[in-house]
C-alpha cells in the first residue's frame, strides 16, 4: 500500500488569508497546509479519503491519474467541496465514480451538490454512484475498509482502517469500543489541531496520548493549524513515534 498525505491543513489551510504568524509566514515547504485528504494506492486500485476544496490542486500536484473511489468522512466543506472536479476522471475513465458515505452524508452532498442528481443532468456535470456506509466493514472496490466511529464535537465522523493504516481527522473522542478496531496498525494518521484544547479536534498532548495509548509503530499528526506551531520547532519535540505530517509526504506499508 502506498499513502500520500494529499493536504494536512485545517479548514482554513495554512497560511491563513491575512495572517502575519511565523507560521504563515514561514517558507518551509512543510509550513505550506492544503486541506485535509489522503489518496491510497492499495490492491491496484486508487482511493481518495476526502475532496476539500484543493482537491483539483492536490490530483494535479501528485499526478494522480486514474482514480477508483472516493470516500468521506463527514460532511464539512472542508472535506467535500471539490467534489465537482472529479468530473475530470469521469471523462477520462467513462464511468461514473463510486461514492462511500454514511446516509447523513450523502443527504448532504446532495444537497450541496443538486446538479449532479437533478432528474435532468446539464452535460459534462460530475457523475457518480453512491454507496451508503455504516459502521460495518464494507470493500471499496474490493478493498477492505473498517469505520472506526469518533466525534467530532456532536457530530458523529468516521476514521478507517485499512489493512494495517488507520486514518482519523476532525475528531477530539473516540470510545474504548472504537480504539479496539485501531490497535494493532502499522501506521496511524491522527487529527492534532493546535497547542491549546478545543472543542472538536484533538489538541497535540491529546492527539499524543492517544497514540501512547494506541501504540503504533509509527504515527503522523495531521489536520493541523498555524496555531500549532512551526514544523521545524514542533517535529522535535515529539515522541520518537509521532512525526508531524506535512502534504505530499508518502509513505509505504
Amino acid at each position: 500500500m502506498r499513502i500520500t498525505l494529499l493536504g494536512t491543513g485545517t479548514s482554513q489551510g495554512v497560511p491563513v488569508i491575512g495572517c502575519t504568524c511565523e507560521v504563515c509566514r514561514s517558507v518551509d515547504y512543510r509550513d505550506k497546509r492544503l486541506r485535509v485528504s489522503v489518496h491510497l494506492q492499495v490492491g491496484g486500485k486508487s482511493i481518495i479519503i476526502d475532496t476539500g476544496p484543493d482537491f483539483r490542486q492536490q490530483v494535479l500536484r501528485e499526478r494522480i491519474r486514474t482514480l477508483d473511489a472516493l470516500v468521506f468522512t463527514h460532511e464539512h466543506k472542508d472535506h467535500t467541496a471539490g467534489l465537482d472536479d472529479i468530473r475530470a476522471y469521469n471523462f477520462a475513465q467513462h464511468k461514473d465514480m463510486p461514492v462511500y458515505a454514511e446516509e447523513r452524508v450523502l443527504g448532504q452532498l446532495k444537497k450541496e451538490f443538486s446538479y449532479i442528481f437533478a432528474d435532468y443532468k446539464y452535460p459534462g456535470i460530475p457523475r457518480v454512484q453512491l454507496h451508503t456506509v455504516t459502521n460495518q466493514p464494507f470493500e471499496v472496490e474490493g478493498v477492505p475498509f473498517t469505520p472506526i466511529r469518533v466525534m467530532h464535537y456532536k457530530l458523529p465522523v468516521f476514521g478507517y482502517r485499512i489493512g494495517d493504516f488507520t486514518y482519523i481527522t476532525d475528531a477530539n473522542y473516540i470510545s474504548e469500543e472504537e480504539k479496539e478496531k485501531v490497535k494493532g496498525s502499522k501506521v496511524v494518521v491522527l487529527n492534532a489541531l493546535r497547542q491549546e484544547p478545543h472543542i472538536s479536534h484533538f489538541s497535540l498532548q491529546e492527539a499524543i496520548n492517544l497514540l501512547e495509548e494506541l501504540q503504533p509503530e509509527q504515527a503522523y499528526l495531521t489536520h493541523i493549524s498555524h496555531l500549532l506551531g512551526q514544523h521545524r520547532e514542533v517535529e522535535p519535540q515529539l515522541p520518537g513515534f509521532i512525526r508531524l505530517g506535512y502534504d505530499g509526504l508518502q509513505l509505504e506499508l
